[in-house]
């Protein structure tokens, strides 16, 4: 089934068309493609989604928030798993001031630097988490910074209801979810920017720091939002790294 994200980021919504399609422009028809494919779906799948459908024959499909916290545990806990899917060529771990501005996919090489700065912020305040007790994370021989065994994201709250509201962090999270789809179902009718895609998830991540607190009045009274907020650092770093190393093919740097 075709389907879009949509551009509103205070939820995950995918948008479908294939009832339009299925019908050739016959209204009659789509009507009914489109009452029986939702029909379908929210009798299987209402516990992963919520579907609607919107006139004249789209298909609205939106994510629950247990599915976006499940997702997100899949991101963080199955790197390698990814990795190797994704056949992202390793890189020894050599300081930006050693790249070249040829070696840099990005057009500017300022640019190219201020990607690979977000990497390596997002990399040293999760290992500064971790030595101020409020995450547990390991890094192994691969360069892949992954939770503890023993650590659990807390994404929801005692309503099931992700933790998350402020807009910064929102957006953050549906390039997320824009990013890990075309890295991993490629639209083969169109052709992703890496480029732009890598300096978007940069910008997101750059006011999602500023403006969700992690550390200070968070920490001490909001443990679990915390957190949940260091998960989605994490996310973040590893995305940037896939796109950094296996779509632009510059190094994803640990420290500056």
């Amino acid at each position: 089934m075709p389907l879009y994200q949509d551009t509103d980021v205070r939820k995950i919504l995918y948008i479908s068309s294939v009832a339009l399609q299925l019908s050739g422009g016959d209204g009659s028809q789509s009507t009914r493609f489109v009452r029986d494919i939702a029909a379908y779906l929210s009798a299987s799948c209402s516990e992963f989604f919520h579907v609607k459908v919107v006139p004249p024959a789209w298909i609205h499909i939106e994510l629950t928030d247990p599915t976006l916290a499940a997702w997100l545990n899949f991101l963080i806990d199955e790197k390698r798993h990814l990795k190797e899917c994704e056949q992202i060529n390793q890189f020894t771990n050599i300081r930006v001031g050693e790249l070249h501005p040829q070696d840099c996919g990005l057009k500017n090489i300022d640019l190219c630097f201020q990607v690979q700065y977000t990497h390596a912020r997002c990399c040293s305040l999760l290992k500064l988490a971790s030595r101020d007790g409020l995450i547990k994370i390991v890094q192994d021989g691969a360069n892949i910074l992954e939770l503890s065994p023993t650590q659990s994201i807390p994404w929801l709250d005692c309503d099931q209801k992700l933790r998350f509201y402020r807009p910064e962090e929102l957006r953050l999270l549906a390039l997320l979810v824009k990013t890990v789809d075309n890295l991993v179902f490629p639209d083969s009718k169109s052709v992703v920017n890496w480029n732009t895609a890598a300096l978007r998830l940069s910008a997101a991540f750059e006011s999602f720091w500023c403006e969700c607190r992690i550390w200070g009045e968070v920490k001490i009274n909001s443990l679990e939002l915390a957190q949940a907020r260091l998960g989605l650092l994490m996310a973040t770093q590893w995305v940037l790294q896939s796109v950094l190393e296996g779509k632009l093919g510059i190094v994803a740097p640990w420290e500056l």
